[in-house]
């Protein structure tokens, strides 16, 4: 049965969104000047790579990463192909959802035709989702909902209303998924960012496993 690890790997290197800063991985223990262990600190935003975005990122009030429900994070889930367009609207989910109404969901879009998840330069013209795009999700009842770049909304778009309509209704975003080998159809997701207590969102490593 095949594992698909669709997480990017942290390095120091990778692209980070306008503003945060780079991670930094600093060896402050090293076997090679007499230490008897490597140990390493690391030093990044919470939404460094593919990380989930909880409530409290955006919503007043609204839980912290530790206090989410990690069963919206872990289940069956539906990768499903919009790729045609440059801004995903109510109207474009609605001509591909699924019969089975799933309750997680993978957005795959032109951003892993283009593979702009790999590249080292940061994109401002992704595809996300639209407002509108976000009530449909909210209607459906998802509990998840995930996108193949570092933002589930357009780039600067002014009061950030797909996160506001998604976080206020507890729909958790995965941003920074890596579909490029992925094709669409039903998986399980597994979803777990580190536990950090108080935190707007965190890291995770994302794995996708062929449903039988």
């Amino acid at each position: 049965m095949a594992i698909y690890d669709v997480s990017v790997p942290i390095m120091e290197s990778m692209v980070v969104w306008p503003g945060d800063p780079q991670p930094v991985i600093e060896l402050i223990s090293n076997r090679d000047q007499g230490a008897v262990a490597n140990v390493r600190r690391i030093s990044m935003s919470t939404h460094s790579g593919t990380h989930v975005d909880a409530p409290d990122h955006f919503v007043e009030g609204g839980a912290s990463v530790d206090q989410i429900a990690l069963q919206r994070l872990v289940g069956p889930c539906q990768v499903l192909a919009v790729e045609d367009v440059n801004v995903i609207t109510a109207k474009d989910l609605a001509a591909v959802w699924p019969k089975s109404n799933p309750r997680r969901i993978l957005l795959k879009t032109k951003n892993s035709q283009r593979q702009l998840i790999r590249d080292k330069v940061f994109h401002r013209d992704f595809v996300a989702v639209s407002a509108d795009g976000a009530e449909f999700l909210v209607a459906q009842e998802v509990l998840t909902v995930g996108i193949d770049y570092y933002s589930i909304e357009p780039f600067e778009t002014p009061g950030h209303p797909t996160h506001m309509t998604l976080l206020s209704r507890d729909v958790l975003v995965i941003e920074g998924v890596d579909l490029s080998t992925v094709k669409p159809g039903s998986y399980r997701l597994s979803c777990l960012p580190l536990r950090i207590v108080g935190a707007d969102g965190s890291p995770a490593r994302v794995l996708l496993e062929e449903s039988v």
